[in-house]
């Protein structure tokens, strides 16, 4: 694959034609500047891309957005829409941490109050919300509060008083998706989730203080609540071992199904069958009951930051409310027009996050004029993002945008150029509280292992899909 093979729609846009390999079945689409297409080049990502375009039933071109990196399967950052009911739904479109995604809640509060207990806040943090690989938290749910949490989700977690209904009302699909079924979940999957509520896990995951450094958009900030100075807070997790264990689980069980449906692929990690069979719906419904984990799981998190903000601040220190709460890892049945008919879709983003536009029936009330916010977290060392949708998103992209910087070297590589209490160190100077309870993950996470947030969040804006409405810049952070 060489960037001659691409056709360049737009200064931001690439196209390779279906005609480039004999099994794909649509083009493929990179939003990319030149520079970014040729990095790309030097993983898998595209050729993961290349290998989405071959999905049966695809309609509309397969898709990366600018922080596209390797995946399992699909491509981090990958956008694919099947027809419905009767096109795939694919495991490895969706990813292993099922319904990982970002939450920001708003304060009350202006930097300059903050930075004198920047240091007691990062440490209340740190000790209110465990974090490490398999690490629990003080919430044991037995197998009927589990069930209970696969259908409800976010909806059980504010009942059982962890939150109010306003929350709800700031959540992607109200933090619950009506299809769970705890039935097609697996008692194993159960087991790894039950003492993980209101954990963090290790990885990129993490809870971050940040303050508002610009707004860009005054507008859509005042509709979101946002301002210049401001003090919010970002939460990034997903389905932790239930999610990885629902995708295991089916994965196996597809894998395993392709053949009585006919279906042959270039790479088993796309393992797939028609969202119609009852392997695809098994998979949809265990899907659906792992993102109402993740969604209850950022609920009660969102519960432990505000007492850890009560315990700092008092309890004067104003409201802690969501702004909105967005998945990135996710299969959701959809209406998108295509070639100007309205057709329901099964939209596959892997790494990559709703971006709806103004008048969306689907976000809150109050930002139907301005358009769905759109949360993009970068590195713990640069900045993070508030953006919103767009009309033309909902026309080109399915209603998606990208989902974070994305990752440009590996773990093990950036193990290689960093040592983590030498980073924390200089973050420290930077005037960048880091709380974590390992050195090796920190090292794994440096900024320099990932692509630069700015460029990424300026190529979806100029190419109309999302536009920027305020930029973030950490004060606080708390990893596994």
């Amino acid at each position: 694959m060489d960037i001659k093979d691409f056709k360049k729609i737009s200064d931001v846009l690439w196209e390779l034609p279906k005609t480039f390999r004999k099994d794909m079945r649509a083009a493929a689409r990179v939003y990319a500047t030149d520079e970014m297409l040729k990095d790309m080049m030097k993983d898998r990502s595209l050729q993961q891309l290349v290998n989405t375009a071959t999905l049966p039933g695809i309609v509309g071109s397969a898709m990366v957005m600018p922080d596209a990196h390797e995946g399992y399967g699909f491509p981090i950052g990958g956008v694919v829409a099947t027809k419905f009911p009767d096109g795939i739904i694919s495991p490895g479109g969706v990813g292993y941490d099922i319904n990982c995604g970002v939450r920001l809640i708003k304060t009350e509060m202006h930097f300059d109050d903050l930075r004198p207990e920047a240091e007691s806040l990062g440490r209340q943090l740190f000790h209110a919300v465990p974090s490490g690989v398999g690490r629990g938290g003080t919430l044991k749910l037995g197998i009927g509060e589990m069930d209970k949490v696969l259908k409800l989700g976010a909806k059980w977690m504010v009942r059982e008083g962890y939150g109010t209904g306003d929350d709800l009302e700031h959540i992607e699909s109200g933090g619950c998706l009506s299809n769970a079924d705890c039935d097609v979940v697996s008692d194993h999957a159960k087991k790894r989730g039950a003492d993980q509520l209101g954990t963090m896990g290790a990885g990129n995951h993490f809870v971050e203080v940040d303050r508002v450094e610009s707004v860009f958009d005054e507008e859509t900030a005042r509709a979101f609540g946002i301002f210049e100075g401001q003090i919010v807070v970002l939460i990034h997790m997903g389905s932790r071992g239930l999610g990885h264990q629902i995708a295991t689980d089916h994965i196996r069980t597809v894998l395993k199904a392709m053949p009585k449906y006919g279906i042959t692929l270039p790479d088993n990690e796309l393992a797939c069958v028609p969202l119609s069979s009852n392997e695809g719906t098994d998979y949809y419904n265990a899907m659906a009951a792992g993102a109402n984990f993740a969604w209850a799981n950022r609920q009660m998190i969102t519960h432990e930051v505000r007492r850890a903000w009560e315990t700092v601040f008092g309890t004067g220190a104003g409201r802690l409310d969501i702004l909105y709460d967005v998945a990135h890892n996710m299969a959701k049945i959809e209406n998108h027009s295509v070639g100007g008919i309205v057709q329901k879709l099964i939209v596959h983003r892997k790494g990559a996050t709703r971006s709806f536009g103004p008048g969306h029936p689907d976000i809150p009330s109050e930002f139907r004029e301005v358009g769905q916010p759109v949360l993009i977290p970068g590195s713990m060392g640069t900045a993070s993002y508030i953006l919103a949708g767009t009309e033309k998103s909902m026309l080109e992209s399915f209603g998606s945008c990208c989902h974070g910087a994305g990752r440009k070297m590996s773990r093990h590589a950036a193990l290689k150029e960093v040592e983590g209490r030498e980073l924390r160190e200089q973050l420290d100077l930077s005037g960048i509280h880091i709380e974590s309870g390992s050195m090796r993950g920190l090292a794994e996470e440096a900024p320099l292992a990932y692509k630069d947030v700015d460029e990424v969040c300026e190529v979806v804006e100029r190419a109309g899909i999302a536009r920027k409405v305020a930029r973030l810049k950490p004060v606080i952070v708390v990893k596994g």
